[in-house]
């Protein structure tokens, strides 16, 4: 029940306020100066430090999913009147009935409700054009906007996972993790 690839590729979505595009080639420098902040790099896997050749490898690694049938999907967090780029959000490949996001978003898109208007966005259309039945997400445990995020979104904490993810320095870290459940019929 996925969009073709050629239908993924053209996506936009937008509540007017917020869209989602496919990233393209020239987001490279708005990528590579948001990563720059210690908060992306403390909460997400971005390579430290973060070069101008990762931002452009992220970019490829985004549009190849979204042009090869890949249920995983990128998109740029834009602001729909000017089109700036605001930031990241991703859902990673559909696991059977499971959907799983992440996001990020450059400093100054902060505290505006950008990634909860984007991650809405995100989450309705996973609904409408899938069979997905949980989609969830997971923050570190030191980073409650994230959580926040969520929960505006819709999603309900669900729990801590102790030892679910790998640290940077390879110790296993304790997270929080939000569902939202597809309403049953």
């Amino acid at each position: 029940m996925e969009p073709s690839k050629t239908a993924m590729n053209a996506l936009v979505l937008s509540d007017g306020v917020v869209t989602l595009r496919p990233w393209r080639p020239e987001d490279a420098r708005a990528v590579f100066d948001a990563c720059q902040d210690r908060l992306i790099a403390l909460h997400t896997y971005v390579p430290v430090p973060y070069t101008i050749e990762h931002a452009q490898r992220f970019i490829a690694h985004c549009t190849e999913a979204l042009t090869t049938g890949s249920t995983a999907a990128g998109f740029a967090i834009t602001a729909a009147a000017t089109g700036q780029v605001l930031g990241s959000m991703s859902r990673s490949r559909l696991e059977g009935h499971r959907a799983s996001f992440g996001y990020w978003l450059a400093p100054e898109a902060r505290g505006r409700g950008v990634a909860t208007r984007a991650l809405r966005l995100i989450a309705d259309w996973t609904l409408a054009t899938t069979d997905a039945i949980r989609l969830d997400l997971y923050t570190d445990l030191d980073n409650p906007a994230s959580g926040r995020v969520a929960e505006r979104a819709g999603f309900v904490r669900e729990g801590i996972r102790r030892a679910w993810d790998i640290g940077r320095d390879g110790k296993p870290i304790d997270v929080i993790f939000y569902v939202l459940v597809r309403a049953r019929a």
